[in-house]
């Protein structure tokens, strides 16, 4: 039989990382709300103008669009 204070030891070593592990999850989860809040306030934002996106930021998402195609162009030529 192990001697308990070894029994002590990895009891409070597991209570120690579920604690840690529920310290991140919380932390994911408000960052997520967060984000979510963010969001629904650029849409309602959003929603408020109604000349609709800048010139800016359709060149910007031209661009991206442009990038993943060009990835996915890469990406087709790859055997994973």
């Amino acid at each position: 039989m192990q001697d308990p204070i070894f029994w002590l030891t990895i009891s409070g070593a597991g209570l120690i990382g579920v604690a840690v592990l529920a310290w991140t999850a919380l932390s994911g989860w408000r960052g997520w709300l967060e984000l979510e809040r963010m969001k629904l306030a650029g849409h309602h934002h959003a929603a408020a103008t109604p000349s609709g996106p800048s010139p800016a930021a359709r060149i910007e998402l031209a661009d991206l669009k442009e990038r993943v195609r060009k990835l996915e162009a890469i990406a087709a030529w790859v055997d994973l």
